[in-house]
């Protein structure tokens, strides 16, 4: 490592003695401070030398993010995080699950969507069951603007009321709120990657064996079920074989019932796709239902990161247009 090219005089307490060599790590950081203090000019000098600056005094477009290593521990990124100024914050809206499996999952999920966005807030609310509470998340944003994406895949319950709710109790935050995932490609994209993980081989495509399951947990309300049987129709088209959506609860075919009708039309090689956002009770019973693996929850796949930040964009959007605050904005 070279030193800067301007001679500083020396002060006390002397730095460590060397023949030429790196400094300790805590006098480097000692002599950038002084050398800042009194030359700013040379701070830049001393990085293109190779001097290592230390982490507290990047800048935060340079600083490490949680997703550049593995997290000691589930926890959500911390509510200073930096943010561009101006941006609304990125609010994603999760069910919940007693499953510990399902918040590191989301977790993932998150941090690839800062990846594909440095730079912009991106904080984590449940409607239940898991910490943080969208409420309390709210809470921690009084007074700025937050773009609510339910972590969901149809226009249930959840999505048409309790997102809506929860909006309309935080006043002192300036919010939409987006649509849910599903129906769209790159959810279709994520069920796909998921069932070639789990041995779908497309040299199944068009074959009159083979079928598959799409896994659901189920709703009453009815355009919940017509988001399903629409993403069903588009991974059919995908997959160029039968896919038949069946339900954890709430509705009907159940997932053994799917499959004894697939099996009565000759469909016996029969796959399972986990129409999931995370693990859980209703991945679980899913898994256990199938002939063979089913594919895993879609979590943290690549397009699902892509679909929250289109969910985002799209609701911005409408904004825009509007000219006011949009709830639910258009799939």
């Amino acid at each position: 490592m070279t030193e800067p090219s301007t001679q500083q005089p020396r002060q006390s307490p002397p730095p460590p003695a060397g023949s030429g060599g790196t400094a300790p790590l805590d006098s480097t950081a000692q002599l950038l401070t002084r050398i800042t203090a009194q030359l700013g000019t040379q701070l830049s000098l001393v990085s293109r030398n190779g001097t290592r600056r230390p982490m507290h005094r990047t800048r935060p477009s340079e600083a490490l993010r949680p997703s550049d290593t593995l997290r000691p521990s589930a926890a959500p990124r911390p509510p200073d995080a930096p943010r561009s100024p101006g941006t609304p914050t990125l609010l994603v809206v999760a069910h919940g699950s007693r499953d510990p499996q399902a918040l590191r999952t989301v977790l993932a999920l998150l941090d690839r969507v800062r990846d594909l966005r440095p730079g912009l807030d991106v904080r984590l609310g449940h409607i239940e069951l898991n910490r943080p509470l969208l409420p309390d998340t709210l809470d921690g944003l009084r007074g700025a603007d937050a773009v609510l994406v339910p972590l969901l895949l149809g226009r249930g319950h959840h999505v048409k009321h309790d997102l809506p709710a929860a909006a309309a109790a935080a006043p002192a935050v300036r919010t939409r709120v987006a649509a849910p995932l599903g129906p769209h490609p790159l959810l279709v994209e994520a069920l796909y990657g998921r069932l070639v993980e789990a041995g779908w081989d497309p040299a199944d495509q068009g074959s009159r064996s083979a079928a598959v399951v799409l896994a659901a947990a189920g709703s009453r309300d009815p355009d919940s079920a017509q988001d399903t049987r629409r993403t069903a129709r588009m991974l059919a088209e995908r997959l160029g074989v039968p896919v038949v959506p069946a339900y954890a609860s709430a509705a009907t075919p159940t997932f053994p019932a799917a499959l004894r009708a697939l099996a009565a039309r000759g469909r016996h090689r029969t796959f399972v796709a986990s129409y999931f956002t995370a693990p859980g009770r209703f991945a679980s019973a899913a898994a256990g239902a199938a002939p063979r693996t089913a594919a895993l929850p879609l979590g943290a796949h690549p397009a699902m990161a892509r679909l929250l930040l289109h969910r985002y964009d799209q609701a911005l959007s409408a904004t825009a247009r509007s000219g006011g605050v949009s709830l639910l904005a258009s799939a």
